[in-house]
């Protein structure tokens, strides 16, 4: 990352300030908050089609103001970049999502269904998949943070369930084995949207029903890999698939 596209000036009161743009004279008047959003929201849609290398100079010239409005808001490239995490994946993830995954008055695969479709809606655009990879390329924190809520509130609940469903009352923890299995799935899934707006091949995807099959082949061998896994011993480091983690805060 170039330190000078990036960082803010030292002292932006005493530095040459460029005169502003059009767009910036006519939005000078905007409230805090809604210039604020309007600066982030264009951030999320200049790193989703320039990657992470765009910097906030870059990105001032995109948008058509001075880099020291961007950090009048954000005071860093990594405060931005925290901002665009939360818009992007937290602000989007569902909370409810664990929860009917739990709900053990239906089929296992009537809600591995249920959920799939609805996470399909709402993770498979242009701009969650394509700021997902960048970040990933360039190394930052986003892919494992998100990963981890991942493991820890939709994988990790799976397995269980998938114990519960074929009947094995084993209390141990959930195996590395277990928990492949589910990233199996999951990752079949997810390639999908990889396919559609990553790599932007062309024709109709038909995400339901590749959930579908991808569910009914984690299903088809999950009773066979759960017997194998809780058959042996494992250590209390191997919790819940603890050991897949990073550590990372949400």
């Amino acid at each position: 990352m170039d330190k000078s596209a990036d960082d803010p000036p030292a002292n932006p009161q005493h530095g040459t300030r460029q005169a502003p743009t059009g767009n910036e004279r006519r939005s000078t008047r905007m409230p805090p908050d809604a210039r604020k959003s309007e600066l982030l929201s264009r951030a999320i849609e200049f790193f989703s089609e320039e990657g992470f290398d765009g910097g906030t100079r870059a990105l001032a010239q995109r948008i058509g103001i001075t880099q020291p409005l961007i950090y009048r808001y954000f005071p860093s490239k990594e405060d931005l970049i925290n901002e665009v995490y939360n818009a992007v994946y937290v602000s989007q993830w569902k909370d409810e999502w664990t929860i009917r995954l739990g709900d053990r008055s239906l089929p296992l695969q009537f809600r591995l269904t249920a959920f799939y479709r609805d996470y399909a809606r709402t993770i498979f655009n242009r701009t969650w998949m394509r700021i997902f990879f960048f970040a990933g390329l360039k190394g930052l924190d986003i892919n494992t943070r998100y990963i981890n809520r991942v493991i820890s509130n939709l994988l990790v609940p799976i397995c269980r369930e998938a114990r519960h469903e074929l009947g094995v009352t084993s209390d141990k923890a959930i195996t590395p084995e277990e928990l492949e299995l589910a990233w199996l799935m999951h990752g079949a899934i997810f390639y999908q949207g990889v396919r559609e707006h990553v790599y932007g091949l062309p024709g109709k995807f038909d995400h339901e029903r590749s959930a579908e099959t991808a569910i009914k082949m984690y299903l088809s061998v999950a009773a066979t890999t759960i017997a194998a896994a809780t058959a042996r011993e494992l250590p209390d480091s191997a919790a819940d698939g603890s050991q897949h983690l990073a550590g990372m805060p949400d």
